[in-house]
């Protein structure tokens, strides 16, 4: 017989350790995809008998659910979690997408990661009566939008990778970038600048400047949005700045 060792993920952080370990099994099927056991031991370095029983107890509750195949995902009681988050961040995040509005003018958007694609889930639209409008709810791909791109840079290179392979390197314009070799360089990019440009490349006429909303277990992004005839490169480089500080106070909110 073998005991579980003393130094655990949990203890290490100081948090409660069965709930930190739940925690890391949810985390682990949050990119929507099922997993076996042994996928889910190795993902998260947990004893087997620990991982069987934070399953039987999370799928007992709901929280995650087993297919024919015995492998796990998430389950629907997660879903109720997902929405009262998603509303609260959208509360907090409004009133930092109108500081930014009102400091570049133009139409501010927060994003959130959801399986594949990044979705808005708040806006500050521009005073002008030109102004960029995409719905609160619309999903929008990673790859062809600034404020993907800013999250996918803020990964790890597989996890960016595997989210990258999920899904056809779709083109929305000729400006879209389509292989992950040019991918692979733009987010070189963004993690040395701090900020991610979409350049007409999910709709022509319109440029986007974003940075990542940085707090634990939110992947998320905050952009500014501009028609390109107002919006100029120029003016796109100068808002950038200005991204990045309202992102990283929205991101200190959110970790008080």
């Amino acid at each position: 017989m073998t005991s579980e060792p003393a130094v655990t993920t949990g203890s290490r952080r100081g948090g409660v350790q069965a709930v930190d370990r739940a925690l890391d099994i949810l985390e682990v099927l949050g990119d929507g995809s099922t997993k076996g056991v042994s996928e889910l031991v190795r993902a998260t370095e947990l004893p087997l008998g620990t991982v069987h029983r934070l399953l039987a107890t999370l799928a007992e509750r709901g929280y995650v659910r087993q297919d024919s195949e015995r492998r796990y995902a998430i389950g629907p009681a997660a879903l109720g979690l997902a929405d009262a988050g998603e509303r609260s961040l959208a509360a907090v995040g409004r009133a930092y997408a109108a500081r930014l509005t009102a400091l570049c003018g133009e139409t501010v958007n927060l994003a959130v990661l959801q399986g594949h694609e990044m979705v808005y889930v708040a806006q500050s639209p521009s005073p002008h009566s030109l102004r960029i409008f995409a719905e609160v709810g619309r999903r929008v791909p990673l790859h062809s939008t600034a404020v993907g791109k800013a999250v996918l840079a803020s990964m790890g290179a597989p996890q960016a990778a595997d989210l990258l392979r999920a899904r056809p390197l779709t083109a929305s314009t000729p400006r879209t970038l389509t292989t992950t070799e040019e991918l692979d360089r733009e987010l070189a990019r963004v993690r040395d600048e701090g900020y991610a440009v979409d350049e007409e490349e999910q709709e022509l006429g319109v440029r986007c400047v974003a940075a990542v909303v940085s707090s634990p277990g939110l992947h998320a992004a905050l952009s500014v949005s501009g028609p390109t005839e107002r919006f100029t490169v120029d003016a796109a480089r100068a808002a950038a700045p200005q991204v990045r500080a309202v992102a990283a106070d929205l991101a200190t909110a959110l970790r008080a």
